[in-house]
């Protein structure tokens, strides 16, 4: 439920009617035991395991920025977390690079002639599928 000043009384009305209908129906009391039941599926090793994943640890070294060049092109799908690793993992490979936000979440930019490389390059060091 999000409301703001902006939302108009029938998106407040209809909040509160859903807020309502949550807490009848036991909201949290649900909440509890599904997160119960992902426990004991196994999620938090998953997690775990995720947070665990070697990622290359290029923030740690001191890489030189390369030449700065146009920037046209856009890689999506990096973990927000890891975008200014990603970009230094292409500048360690002498890729120009820049991170941003796009219309759907955290991007890197390149240019036209690197994209093909650079989404290699991020495949293979796990930062994007």
């Amino acid at each position: 439920m999000i409301v703001s000043r902006a939302s108009g009384a029938p998106v407040i009305a209809g909040a509160i009617r859903y807020a309502a209908q949550l807490v009848r129906n036991k909201v949290f009391e649900v909440a509890k035991a599904e997160f119960a039941a992902a426990k004991k599926a196994g999620l938090k090793e998953i997690l775990d395991a995720r947070k665990a994943a070697a990622k290359p640890a290029a923030a740690e070294e001191d890489v030189k920025e390369p030449p700065k060049e146009i920037v046209t092109a856009q890689i999506a799908g990096i973990e927000v977390m890891d975008l200014e690793d990603a970009v230094k993992a292409l500048w360690k490979i002498n890729i120009y690079a820049e991170s941003g936000m796009g219309c759907t979440g955290p991007i890197i930019r390149v240019s036209d002639a690197n994209l093909e490389k650079a989404h290699e390059e991020l495949k293979k060091a796990g930062y994007i599928n």
